[in-house]
């Protein structure tokens, strides 16, 4: 498994999987690499690029402070370790919310760009509720972690899948790690810098989204210039996962569009996008 070492010196664990077209990979707030387990074969067509966070999976832990723009330059040194110039990406969750930055201020770097259940963050970002955040809060942790497993997936999905989870938690971060890694979630903020992002951008989103709220999808659309925007009707926060029959198609037609050249120098446009600007995925389902 290699390793990237960042310019303050920490090591990150990432890993390489394919040929092809590069594409990473950017999963939520305290999650490793294993957030894409489920679905990382739907994108066996490009060479898929993952990475855990610092403070998860096997990369350093540092105890001080972590930012999402301080992310976005981890993964610039997972690329250059990997000798990937340009790359398209995808981020989910707080992963979005990187991959903004990262588009935002290196976008020489990011071909097509693809922002799932994120958000602009600061003052114009739509918080969960209040009653979310009880939910969450509970001091029974096996009912807040269903209540976590129930913002994350339908009931209907739960029942038929008992599990393992790995999008709720790498269950072997030390303490400190959660903390920074809740605190540089809640403290994005890139409404100014999402007009600066020049990639082409599609904004998924699940339509039933209350942890990260659907409301942010249209923010986002709206604010990065020519984005689309594609709802997954019944869909919850891990669409990706839960909805993949519905989302990976949809990204991966995305992605088909573009393409990035042989030496990872430009983004070449294919084909037009399909899709209108802004479009409502009314694909119902009841589970995948």
């Amino acid at each position: 498994m290699p390793y990237a070492t960042t310019p303050d010196g920490v090591k990150l664990s990432y890993q390489v999987r394919g040929h092809g077209e590069p594409l990473v990979l950017l999963q939520g707030q305290a999650n490793d690499h294993r957030w894409w387990d489920s679905v990382r074969d739907d994108f066996a067509a490009y060479r898929t690029i993952t990475l855990d966070w610092r403070g998860t999976g096997g990369s350093d832990k540092p105890d001080e402070p972590y930012t999402t723009r301080g992310f976005a330059g981890d993964v610039l040194a997972v690329l250059d370790d990997a000798g990937v110039p340009r790359a398209h990406v995808y981020g989910t969750s707080m992963g979005g919310r990187v991959a903004q930055w990262l588009a935002a201020d290196h976008p020489g770097r990011v071909g097509a760009l693809v922002l799932g259940c994120s958000s602009p963050g600061g003052a114009h970002g739509v918080e969960r509720s209040n009653d979310v955040r009880r939910s969450l809060a509970q001091p029974d942790r096996a009912a807040a972690e269903r209540a976590l497993l129930e913002l994350m997936y339908t009931p209907a999905w739960l029942a038929g899948h008992p599990g393992p989870y790995f999008t709720i938690g790498d269950p072997g971060m030390p303490a400190h790690a959660r903390r920074r890694h809740l605190a540089a979630s809640a403290g994005h903020d890139a409404w100014d810098a999402l007009p600066r992002i020049t990639a082409p951008t599609l904004v998924v989103h699940g339509a039933d989204d209350v942890f990260n709220p659907a409301a942010n999808a249209p923010l986002l659309a709206e604010r990065v210039p020519g984005a689309s925007l594609q709802l997954i009707e019944g869909a919850r926060h891990a669409y990706f996962e839960e909805f993949r029959h519905v989302a990976s198609p949809m990204v991966l037609d995305f992605l088909a569009a573009y393409r990035v050249d042989d030496r990872g120098a430009a983004l070449l446009r294919c084909r037009s996008w399909p899709a209108p600007r802004h479009q409502d995925a009314s694909h119902r389902s009841s589970g995948g």
